[in-house]
C-alpha cells in the first residue's frame, strides 16, 4: 500500500505514522495457530513456494527473501512472502460503548486498532474487526480477509466506528465468538469499566484457541481524578446516580479499586498465555507503538 505523496489515506493517523506501522510485526506467544498460511510456523522454518504478497524489510528478516530487482528499481527493500503451513488469525474487539466516548478513549482503540490489523495483514494473517455497541447479538463487523489490499477496508471500517450504548465488554466478547472460526490472537481494546465477571468470556477466547491481549484505555481523569467538595457522578450507560460528601476518601477508594482492576485483568490474561496493558489515551499513539508495545514485546519493529 503506498503512502507516498501528500494524501492522507486514513483520518486514524498521518502517513508518517502508518509507514512506520507497515515495517511492524506482532509477536504473539503462542506459535501454533491454523493450518493454512501465513508467517507463523512454530519454528518450523521453511516455506512453500507459492508467492503471496511484499511487505516492507523490517530488521531481522531473512536477506534471502529480499527481492532484489525491486530493490535495484526503487532502492528500498522488500520482503517476499510465500503462503506457509499456518496461519494466525487476528481478531480485533473495539469496545465502542458510551463509557469510551470520554477524552478521545475510543479513537485511541480504533487507531491500536488499526495498527495490530495492518501488521497482520501485512504478514498475509487473516484479520477480522468487531464494534459492539447497541446491538450485542449482531456486532458491526469486517469479516476476516488477508492481504495488502484489504488495509483499507480496514481503515474505513474503524474510521466509521461510532461510540454509544451499555453493552459491557464481558458481553461483547461471547458475541464476537458467535460469529469468530480459527485460532491466533484476540485483541480486545476497552476500558473494562464493567460490573461483570469476564472469567467466563476470557475461558472461551483461551479455549477457541485465541491469545487474549487485552489493552485498557483510560481516560487521564480517570487514572488520576481531580474532584472534591460534594458531587454527584451518574453513570453514562445507566444513568444511575450516587451522591458524594467525602471526595478525599472516595477517591483513595476508587483508586485502591482502580489499581485492583488492573491486576486483576493483567493476571486473567497471563492465566491464559496472553497479555495485558493499561494505558492513557493521552498517550501519545507512537509512544504507545514504537515505545511502549516494543519494549513489552508485543510487536517487532
Amino acid at each position: 500500500m503506498s503512502t507516498g505523496g501528500s494524501t492522507q489515506l486514513t483520518s486514524l493517523f498521518d502517513n508518517a505514522i502508518l509507514n512506520q506501522i507497515e515495517r511492524m510485526r506482532l509477536k504473539p506467544r503462542r506459535r501454533l495457530t491454523n493450518r493454512s498460511r501465513g508467517e507463523h510456523l512454530s519454528g518450523k522454518g521453511g516455506s512453500s513456494t507459492d508467492f503471496a504478497d511484499y511487505r516492507d524489510y523490517a530488521s531481522g528478516d531473512d536477506l534471502r527473501y529480499v527481492d532484489w530487482n525491486i530493490f535495484a528499481r526503487l532502492h528500498r527493500p522488500y520482503i517476499k512472502q510465500f503462503q506457509h503451513e499456518e496461519e494466525l488469525h487476528v481478531v480485533l474487539l473495539v469496545d465502542a460503548s458510551t463509557s469510551m466516548l470520554f477524552d478521545d478513549k475510543l479513537l485511541r482503540a480504533r487507531q491500536l486498532a488499526a495498527a495490530f490489523g495492518i501488521m497482520g495483514l501485512l504478514s498475509v494473517e487473516k484479520v477480522s474487526a468487531y464494534a459492539i455497541h447497541q446491538k450485542a447479538d449482531q456486532p458491526w463487523m469486517l469479516p476476516p480477509g488477508s492481504g495488502r489490499a484489504r488495509i483499507r477496508s480496514l481503515l474505513t471500517f474503524l474510521e466509521k466506528v461510532e461510540g454509544g450504548g451499555d453493552i459491557p465488554v464481558e458481553r461483547a466478547i461471547e458475541t464476537m465468538l458467535k460469529f469468530h472460526r480459527g485460532r491466533g490472537i484476540a485483541v480486545l481494546l476497552s476500558d473494562f469499566l464493567t460490573l461483570g465477571d469476564l472469567t467466563r468470556p476470557l475461558n472461551l477466547l483461551y479455549s477457541s484457541g485465541l491469545e487474549v491481549w487485552g489493552v485498557q484505555v483510560l481516560s487521564d481523569s480517570e487514572i488520576n481524578p481531580n474532584v472534591q467538595g460534594d458531587l454527584r457522578f451518574v453513570d453514562s450507560e445507566t444513568g444511575e446516580t450516587l451522591d458524594i460528601t467525602n471526595a478525599a476518601e472516595l477517591l483513595n477508594i476508587y483508586q485502591d479499586q482502580r489499581l485492583w482492576l488492573q491486576e486483576s485483568l493483567d493476571t486473567m490474561c497471563r492465566r491464559r498465555n496472553g497479555r495485558f496493558l493499561s494505558l492513557s489515551s493521552a498517550s501519545s499513539l507512537s509512544t504507545i507503538l514504537f515505545d511502549q508495545l516494543c519494549r513489552l514485546g508485543w510487536v517487532l519493529r
